[in-house]
């Protein structure tokens, strides 16, 4: 089944980009069955009631609230790769295998300090439909590292803050850090990594230095790890 992404659902038709996508390229027609995804948990079965490219409405027969819900949260703060492909790469398997939250950091030694904001977030929806996400994950704007630490809400005990970084200092493997928490945070560096100052600052703020491994990762492909040994430790 067709699958749309409508955020206000109290509106009773498409989006122009959607309306068109429906009517000109799947050729949809008065009566078929579409899916409709708010984006907040809600799963709304629905058929078309009017053929429109600009505004394809549409009448919800059934609708599951919370579906599918993770028993975990998610959160993955990454600084933007130089190569922009690798970060929408990112972004895309992390909404597949199942993420909640998304900070991109301007680090010291990062190559790329501006992104594209509405370009990543229609590769949240588009991944989000294609892969029956619920619940799309929030992209936050990007920030500079101290200012992401000195976060007020970051301050949660209920929180497990992780930092993984290359040095040769003690960290925790993450499977293990993160075992039966159910709010996780982790911090993803650039291509140089975190600079030593950057590390010194989140231990300071309560987070926990960890290890993804013995080989030095890709920024993207670090966080996508990430998001696969939360989604394999505290179950997707």
């Amino acid at each position: 089944m067709h699958l749309f992404h409508q955020p206000d659902t109290s509106l009773n038709y498409l989006p122009e980009q959607e309306s068109l996508h429906a009517i000109k390229v799947l050729r949809l027609q008065v009566g078929d069955e579409i899916v409709i995804l708010d984006g907040k948990g809600t799963y709304h079965r629905a058929k078309i009631t009017l053929v429109h490219p600009k505004r394809c409405e549409f009448e919800i027969v059934e609708s599951t609230f919370n579906f599918d819900k993770k028993p975990y949260n998610l959160h993955v703060a990454i600084a933007p790769t130089k190569n922009i492909d690798r970060l929408e790469w990112f972004i895309e398997k992390a909404v597949e295998i199942g993420i909640d939250e998304i900070t991109l950091l301007r680090c010291q030694f990062s190559e790329r300090k501006n992104v594209n904001f509405e370009h990543l977030q229609k590769i949240i929806i588009a991944a989000a439909k294609q892969s029956v996400r619920v619940y799309f994950p929030q992209l936050n704007p990007i920030c500079t590292f101290e200012e992401f630490i000195r976060q007020d809400d970051l301050q949660a005990e209920s929180q497990t803050k992780l930092i993984a970084h290359c040095y040769q200092e003690e960290r925790q493997i993450l499977k293990s850090a993160i075992a039966d928490k159910k709010h996780v945070l982790i911090l993803i560096g650039p291509e140089g990594d975190f600079s030593k100052e950057e590390v010194a600052l989140a231990l300071a703020n309560g987070f926990i230095p960890v290890s993804l491994g013995s080989a030095r990762l890709r920024t993207e492909t670090a966080g996508v790890m990430a998001c696969a040994t939360a989604a394999v430790v505290l179950g997707s």
